[in-house]
């Protein structure tokens, strides 16, 4: 079984979108990262963006959760209309977040690859050939 979550991207202020949503959602914030905690060292972080959200979560409801970050365009680019949102995928095993990964970037363009990262995470994330943006994200459980 597949679960989706929308992410959001915003230009600096996804704490204050999230208290919003929290309010309006009645919603239990479910944590925050900042760029400063995953990339510290890494140059293309600058000292202005390092206590932006790099991840936020917000559960609503019983099964749903809504996400963001601030939008960093050292590592992103430009921020338009249109690429401030993506969708994301959790698969049930690392090998399925492969094979949905490798369909959704057919014919589209893959913007970071699937990888592993230190705290347990395998994250890749493409554009369709549609135009949809796409983050698929595996948890390994044993690393929590």
């Amino acid at each position: 079984m597949v679960t989706l979550a929308s992410y959001l991207n915003f230009p600096g202020n996804t704490e204050e979108a999230f208290d919003f949503y929290k309010k309006v959602f009645n919603g239990e914030l479910m944590g925050i990262q900042r760029y400063k905690d995953i990339f510290s060292g890494d140059k293309r972080l600058a000292k202005k963006d390092e206590n932006k959200v790099q991840h936020m979560a917000l559960r609503i409801g019983k099964d749903d959760i809504l996400m963001g970050t601030d939008w960093v365009e050292s590592f992103m680019g430009k921020l338009v209309p249109g690429n401030n949102y993506v969708i994301s995928v959790f698969p049930e095993s690392k090998a399925e977040a492969e094979v949905i990964f490798t369909a959704l970037a057919a014919g589209g363009t893959i913007e970071f690859p699937m990888d592993d990262h230190p705290w347990g995470g395998y994250d890749g994330g493409c554009t369709d050939k549609f135009g949809v943006r796409w983050t698929v994200y595996w948890w390994d459980p044993a690393k929590k």
